[in-house]
């Protein structure tokens, strides 16, 4: 899973912790025990504590009194408000990045779309398609929104990771090959309409069931 590196001690403990909860190795519920983590990483308290934070502020885990901190759930409500923030966020980055984009850009985003149609694995796919959305959304050259994008990608790959165990057959993403066609053409509007709605895919799932169908991850 590719996540933002962040050399502190803590950000060490939280990118290794997140990664661990967004691939189903830490299911939800599953206490974080402060001793454990600080002895794993060699640390003290007082990182391993900032690095619960920082998964707090993810949505990665939660604080509860007498319980401690644990893996945190979701619900399919939750699912669907992380889909909806990312398609709104992307959008507002691609239309900063538009005037950015260049042709090396998109032919590096094409090459990541590919990646992800011949992927053998469901990782593999996932990071083939957060490096499509990262490069093309770069370039809008807002590290804070691009941070809040990285943070809801990750909660969406949690949700993927949840609903797929075993069998994997890459999907052919056509939304990404049509983005990258109203990219091309110059037109920015189509291509910030067809992100959204692309996004917002992830958010929709079965009525009645708490579990996310493969093809609406295929964004």
């Amino acid at each position: 899973m590719a996540i933002m590196k962040d050399d502190t001690v803590a950000g060490r403990i939280s990118e290794a912790l997140a990664g661990r909860i967004i691939s189903g190795a830490l299911e939800p519920g599953a206490k974080l025990r402060q001793d454990h983590i600080a002895e794993e990483f060699g640390a003290s308290h007082v990182p391993v504590r900032e690095a619960f934070r920082r998964l707090e502020a993810q949505g990665l885990a939660v604080s509860e009194p007498r319980r401690g901190v644990r893996v945190a759930g979701f619900s399919v409500e939750e699912v669907r408000e992380v889909a909806e923030m990312r398609a709104a966020l992307e959008v507002l980055a691609l239309r900063n990045a538009a005037p950015n984009l260049t042709k090396a850009i998109l032919d590096q985003a094409e090459v990541a779309s590919r990646a992800g149609d011949h992927a053998g694995d469901v990782q593999t796919w996932e990071n083939a398609n957060r490096a499509f959305h990262r490069t093309i959304l770069a370039p809008c050259r807002m590290p804070r929104l691009l941070k809040s994008i990285d943070d809801l990608h990750a909660a969406s790959a949690r949700f993927l990771f949840s609903g797929w165990r075993a069998e994997w057959e890459a999907p052919s993403d056509r939304d990404h090959q049509a983005i990258l066609v109203a990219l091309r053409k110059g037109d920015v509007d189509g291509a910030a309409i067809l992100l959204g709605r692309h996004v917002k895919l992830g958010g929709k799932s079965p009525a009645g069931s708490t579990r996310i169908a493969k093809s609406q991850f295929y964004r």
